[in-house]
């Protein structure tokens, strides 16, 4: 089955969206050659932050000069009014590519908003193959990967907070895999929350810093858990409750 829009608009070009990787380390080894040949044409992009879009540009083999390059900007604080402007980058037959700061564009990222407005306005929409933590955690957590939903950053709120994991928890506990992620920074904090609020038979599947070689997916009790702390701070981290 093709991934190609029908009825495309003429025009827009296409808009790829190109994953990046989950870690600095061993970079290279984690952008399929498939990705590079679709996308070194490219001129245009659309970026969470400069930085690390040009880093990935420059994996890419993009055989455009960085001089030349043109980066729209869309990330958590770009108001919905802004973004059909960044069609600008499609303009005139136009191909661009939709990068995230890691993993997929679109998951976890803000970059859903202008893939919508993109198939509202009929431009072919490319979606390119890429790592994701959600699903590296999913696939080596053992726990249900036919019932499963990701819950992004649970609330700031503790009381609020609490009552999400209590939730998660109950979800879990009836066959659905629940996932979820923090900052970096408060990673050690939600896991002394999950240990709070959850039973100690309940198991957690940690993801930490998938795709490196100091990288873990392991799936214990929490009562294991609680036995034998890891120090999460400030570490790309994914979480899931299951069975």
């Amino acid at each position: 089955m093709s991934q190609y829009n029908s009825n495309t608009n003429n025009n827009f070009g296409a808009l790829y969206l190109i994953p990046n990787v989950l870690s600095d380390k061993h970079q290279d080894d984690f952008i399929p050659d498939m990705v590079r040949k679709m996308t070194h044409h490219l001129k245009h992009f659309v970026v969470e932050n400069e930085k690390d879009a040009r880093a990935l540009v420059k994996k890419l083999k993009i055989q455009t000069s960085q001089q030349e390059i043109k980066l729209w900007q869309l990330n958590e604080h770009t108001e919905a009014a802004e973004i059909e402007n960044l069609l600008s980058a499609l303009a005139n037959g136009q191909d661009a590519g939709l990068l995230s700061d890691a993993g997929l564009p679109c998951i976890a990222d803000p970059g859903s908003q202008l893939v919508k407005l993109a198939h509202q306005k009929n431009i072919k929409v490319i979606a390119l193959p890429g790592s994701s933590s959600i699903v590296l955690t999913l696939m080596g957590s053992g726990f249900n990967g036919q019932q499963f939903t990701f819950n992004g950053y649970l609330p700031i709120d503790k009381n609020q907070r609490a009552k999400k994991i209590q939730t998660m928890e109950q979800m879990a506990i009836k066959g659905q895999t629940q996932l979820f992620m923090e900052a970096p920074y408060r990673n050690n904090p939600l896991l002394n929350d999950i240990l709070l609020n959850c039973n100690p038979q309940t198991k957690l599947c940690i993801g930490c810093e998938v795709c490196t070689d100091e990288g873990f997916i392991q799936t214990k009790t929490l009562a294991a858990w609680k036995a034998n702390l890891p120090d999460l701070h400030k570490k790309p981290v994914m979480f899931a409750l299951g069975i």
